[in-house]
């Protein structure tokens, strides 16, 4: 099961309560005040990891509380401090708070972390409190209160490359020849329900991400089929791979194919179609293809277009290269990129809404 939206409850540990305690000990008169301090809560934090590729444990497990601190003793003995509560999320979610729909962070590199509910601190014993007019103070402070949030969690597949084309054109094909990854593949459409990440290793120790999106079909931008969903994954892609059936085995014309993908990313957001990326004419092992690439050349004699066979592994090479040289060209990623995504996130929550407010009006 793959699941790229939850909501779950978060709650910090309470800190603990500060000591009242007094010195008593043999030959020791008016020994004083010695209570300790309490320990500090645990914090709730998340932390990105490359071992997780989906939100599927928080669906069934929602609910996360840290410990509270322990309680200060005699002879200034301070509380424990209570662990932290780690929870681990594939990288490239974006965490926002339920209540305010305001981004809490953005977790994008590996291991990286954030503190989502503060613990807290533990409470002061007696011995803070004497002075000279209270050489005795029975008075200790109390533990403050956790954090209790509650949050929603949105994955975004972040790869270097996305493969995009419609289905059965041959994208977990092609990513099964070139690395690792083992997505599954069938001679039927929408085999592919959710994004695969595979991992290419060069010999200079760079690495390259290629993520196998669900195939896109005509209005998508509109939420037609898989929609959102395909399109929701794939805008953190610096570079774009576009995967065309050169053979047309469903009847479909490549050309077509290609001017149909770049409308439904344009119209997804503007500019995203103008991305860096390639043609990898695949199925070239069939008759039908070598019409197809002539004609595919002539009417793009600007873009990259590289024949391959992915079903046999074949000139997958050339492509994977022009991959690494477009990656090293692209500069880093833009501030403001994070800032469209909430925009757009903002725009699709108030469509459905608006969607939301129209169907009641319909129930009688």
């Amino acid at each position: 099961m793959f699941v790229d939206r939850v909501k779950i409850s978060v709650e910090s540990g309470h800190g603990g309560s500060g000591c009242i305690s007094f010195r008593r000990e043999k030959y020791v008169p008016m020994g004083g005040p010695d209570g300790g301090d309490g320990g500090n809560g645990g914090d709730v934090i998340l932390q990105a990891t490359n071992s997780e590729q989906s939100l599927v444990d928080l669906k069934f497990q929602p609910q996360w509380k840290a410990e509270r601190g322990g309680n200060g003793a005699g002879q200034k003995m301070h509380g424990a401090n209570a662990p932290h509560c780690r929870i681990k999320v594939p990288i490239g979610t974006l965490v926002f708070d339920a209540a305010t729909d305001a981004l809490i962070c953005d977790l994008k590199a590996d291991q990286q972390e954030c503190v989502v509910a503060k613990g807290g601190i533990g409470g002061k014993g007696n011995v803070h409190y004497v002075s000279s007019v209270n050489r005795a103070p029975r008075k200790a402070q109390p533990g403050t209160e956790g954090e209790r949030k509650e949050l929603e969690l949105e994955l975004k597949t972040v790869a270097d490359v996305g493969l995009v084309g419609f289905p059965n054109a041959g994208k977990s094909t092609f990513l099964r020849a070139v690395s690792r990854a083992r997505p599954k593949t069938a001679a039927y459409p929408f085999t592919t329900l959710h994004p695969n990440v595979g991992v290419i290793e060069f010999e200079d120790f760079q690495r390259l991400t290629i993520a196998d999106i669900p195939g896109l079909i005509d209005g998508a931008h509109l939420n037609v089929g898989l929609g959102h969903a395909f399109l929701r994954h794939i805008e953190r892609c610096r570079i774009f791979c576009y995967v065309l059936d050169m053979a047309g085995v469903d009847g479909r014309d490549p050309l077509q194919d290609f001017a149909a993908l770049k409308n439904e990313l344009e119209h997804y957001e503007p500019g995203l179609s103008t991305r860096p990326g390639i043609i990898l004419a695949n199925k070239i092992d069939l008759p039908e293809a070598a019409e197809n690439i002539r004609r595919l050349r002539e009417s793009n004699p600007g873009l990259e277009i590289f024949p391959v066979c992915a079903e046999l592994g074949e000139e997958t090479a050339a492509a994977i290269s022009a991959l690494r040289t477009l990656l090293d060209a692209i500069p880093p990623e833009d501030e403001d990129a994070l800032l469209r995504i909430l925009a757009r996130r903002r725009k699709y929550a108030k469509a459905q809404s608006d969607q939301d407010d129209d169907d009641d009006d319909y129930d009688f």
